[in-house]
């Protein structure tokens, strides 16, 4: 028996404010009426069916709201198993699978469901989200798998084709090739506002650039690991601290934003050079990126670390070891221009023979953090969560640093405190041109065509942010010329604001002092 409409009823019924309420509701239908209990899956499915209209409750019956807290869904896809370039002594190697990525991870038991075909995989997810209750309009999309530029131009051409079709309706016909498809992508119902691929230092050139924009990329996420050259010789890394300084530059220079994957607990290392790699990271301006994941090595079968595991050649940090590690580089090192995306890989316990097995690590530096009196300033501890409050008082805070042979801007908007971060952007003075690299406003997602109470999007945050680099690269930088790199769902929105496509960025001309 389905009691869904009952416990929908009572919920109404009751004013439920809490997933406590929910639940205790759940529970007194499901014994009234001697039945199973629902999932929240099938109570949005069956209000989503009503004609009830109440906001409130959707919220609540949203499953895990956080996927949709930072003004988009984020969708991971995996390319086809490739051989990879890179010999790295951590790395797994399963048969039929990505190198370094394990057969019973999240991400690829979806890939392998759908065949490694991109559009399957996302139209999967899609749908999976809608069904938990989150807006599926504004898509973070993230290609991973092996080394994205040592992937044949053809297969990836294909692959991102297939991807932008993908969020087109069921009945539209397939585009011709990527421009067409990138075209559609502006106006459809899905619309990508972000796609970054993960890739190795040494493989960026202005060649790889020039593809990387071709493709709609905005985001690129570095596998640099170490700042130590010896550490990265002896894994066997395969390139050396100066490329990630070249590559670093020439992305930023294009207007990419940067992601590091850095990896604590690597062979030769310790606590102590761990901690010193983070300090130099954000001290020194050949780095300082935009945004950073923080994996700690794990030591995995069908890798050659873990024969020297097992020969007692490796010793893997504790728990309490790999924790406090991670504190000190949040408590002292992160600044405000960073957001850590992620502190621990997906990966089972059971698959883990040595290493930190803490997979909540960051809840848990949360709470310790909160007991000590400390937080951490990154982008994702302060961004704004939760409920929307119209009356408080919004700040600009302006923070000007070097990085890169570069002049950067980080503009926010934010509470007083600098608790709450609600919108920021980032401007960049580079060798060739002025662009903005990121603009982005957070809260609760938001469909296109809304215009709610409960999220900061649709304030015109976005807006002040725009002018205000707008008027910088005026007066200050005495640019001509200001270029966006702009996910191509998001073209539209430039457009109304003056800015027109030129080859692959938004672009608008700006009057300076002397004209």
């Amino acid at each position: 028996m389905d009691i869904s409409k009952n416990v929908l009823k009572q919920l109404i019924e009751e004013g439920a404010k809490s997933t406590k309420d929910l639940e205790r509701i759940k529970k007194d239908v499901a014994k009234r009426y001697k039945a199973p209990l629902p999932t929240n899956v099938n109570l949005l499915q069956a209000y989503h069916k009503s004609k009830i209209k109440n906001k409130e409750i959707a919220s609540l019956l949203k499953t895990r709201p956080v996927r949709s807290l930072s003004g988009v869904v984020n969708v991971s896809i995996l390319t086809k198993p490739y051989p990879c370039p890179g010999e790295c002594i951590y790395c797994p190697t399963e048969k039929d699978l990505p190198k370094s990525y394990l057969d019973n991870e999240p991400a690829v038991m979806r890939a392998i469901l759908n065949k490694y075909h991109p559009k399957k995989q996302i139209r999967t997810r899609i749908e999976a989200l809608k069904k938990t209750g989150h807006p599926t309009g504004k898509i973070e999309l993230r290609i991973v798998g092996g080394t994205w530029s040592y992937y044949p131009k053809k297969y990836k051409s294909w692959f991102i084709k297939e991807c932008f079709d993908a969020c087109l309706p069921l009945s539209a016909k397939k585009s011709r090739d990527i421009k067409e498809a990138q075209k559609k992508n502006e106006s459809t119902k899905h619309r990508i506002v972000c796609l970054s691929v993960e890739t190795r230092p040494d493989f960026i050139d202005k060649k790889e650039i020039e593809d990387l924009r071709f493709f709609g990329v905005t985001m690129v996420e570095l596998g640099i690991q170490s700042l130590s050259d010896k550490i990265l010789e002896y894994t066997k890394r395969g390139h050396s601290v100066k490329e990630i300084v070249e590559a670093t530059k020439l992305l930023k220079d294009a207007g990419f934003k940067v992601c590091y994957q850095v990896m604590l607990n690597l062979p030769k290392s310790s606590p102590q050079k761990d901690i010193k790699i983070f300090r130099e990271i954000f001290n020194n301006s050949d780095f300082r990126p935009d945004f950073l994941k923080i994996y700690p090595c794990l030591v995995l079968k069908n890798t050659p670390l873990y024969k020297l595991f097992k020969k007692k050649k490796h010793k893997a940090f504790s728990d309490r070891e790999t924790t406090e590690v991670i504190k000190t580089i949040k408590k002292e090192f992160i600044p405000y221009y960073v957001r850590v995306q992620r502190i621990f890989r997906d990966i089972p316990m059971q698959s883990i023979a040595g290493g930190c097995k803490i997979s909540n690590l960051r809840e848990n530096i949360k709470r310790e953090a909160k007991e000590e009196g400390w937080d951490c300033k990154c982008i994702r501890c302060r961004e704004i969560k939760g409920k929307y409050e119209k009356k408080e008082k919004v700040f600009l805070f302006r923070q000007n640093y070097k990085a890169s042979a570069g002049k950067e801007v980080f503009l926010t908007l934010e509470n007083k405190e600098r608790s709450k971060l609600y919108a920021l952007l980032r401007l960049r003075k580079g060798d060739n041109f002025t662009v903005i690299r990121e603009i982005h406003t957070y809260g609760q997602h938001l469909l296109f065509a809304e215009n709610e109470e409960i999220s900061p999007q649709h304030k015109g945050f976005g807006k002040m942010l725009i002018r205000e680099a707008e008027k910088i690269t005026e007066k200050e930088f005495k640019s001509k010329e200001l270029f966006v790199i702009a996910g191509v769902g998001t073209r539209n929105y430039w457009r109304k604001l003056g800015y027109r496509l030129k080859a692959t960025y938004m672009v608008k001309k700006i009057k300076t002092d002397k004209e």
